[in-house]
């Protein structure tokens, strides 16, 4: 499975992104997509997550009421839109994918899109 992220950009705080994730290859082995993000000078933390076949969602408190995550399965794309953003939820944010029967958890992983919230 290859992961294409985009969206990210330059917004004041208050201001609004969608971040999208394109899936391809071997996309009939999803089970899940998630969003991850990583701070200068932190480490990488889980942000949001959907099951690809169930309405499950899962949120970091840190986002949640801001951030809604979604998916279309047609596309085989995941989106994260993210309002109220704030100068902390400034990063670089990933997208990742776990396959069914994957012994690790979120073994694929796209490359990652910046996000910067001015103040």
């Amino acid at each position: 499975v290859q992961l294409q992220a985009s969206g990210g950009g330059l917004v004041q705080a208050g201001g609004s992104l969608r971040l999208s994730c394109a899936a391809s290859g071997h996309t009939f082995s999803m089970a899940a997509m998630a969003w991850f993000r990583q701070a200068p000078g932190k480490e990488r933390e889980f942000v949001s997550s959907i099951m690809w076949r169930f309405d499950n969602t899962d949120y970091a408190d840190s986002v949640k009421g801001r951030f809604a995550i979604s998916r279309d399965n047609a596309k085989y794309t995941a989106y994260l839109q993210m309002n109220s953003l704030k100068p902390e939820d400034t990063a670089v944010y990933y997208c990742a994918a776990q396959s069914n029967g994957a012994t690790i958890p979120w073994n694929y992983w796209g490359q990652g899109t910046q996000v910067t919230v001015s103040s």
